[in-house]
């Protein structure tokens, strides 16, 4: 079966696909508010499951990593007005250091594809 890679570098891909399944890198963001970063984290994973021949009503799985519980009712505000209604993915969020201090979310997605 064929892998496909998009956006690669030495260190990772933004998109993988194989097998019927888009796997996305996680997406961050570096603005003021946890609210702010998750909407455009959100506009990232919509370019990038387009880019992949998919969209936001075949997600599997998506993975979000918070820098401080504090923002879970702030991300989950954003969040709820994003993902179609009967398409919510199987969901976890947790509390993690992310990779830069300014990082407040970061929010990884499976989702079928064709």
């Amino acid at each position: 079966m064929t892998i496909t890679r998009i956006g690669t570098t030495a260190r990772s891909s933004k998109i993988v696909k194989h097998n019927g399944v888009v796997y996305l890198s996680g997406q961050v963001s570096e603005a003021e508010t946890a609210a702010e970063q998750t909407r455009e984290i959100l506009a990232k994973v919509d370019a990038l499951l387009a880019e992949a021949d998919s969209d936001k009503t075949r997600l599997l799985q998506t993975v979000i990593w918070l820098s401080d519980m504090s923002y879970f009712a702030e991300l989950n505000e954003v969040w709820n007005a994003w993902v179609p209604e009967g398409h919510a993915p199987a969901r976890a969020c947790g509390e993690a250091k992310l990779a830069r201090e300014i990082l407040k979310v970061e929010i990884i997605v499976t989702a079928a594809c064709d």
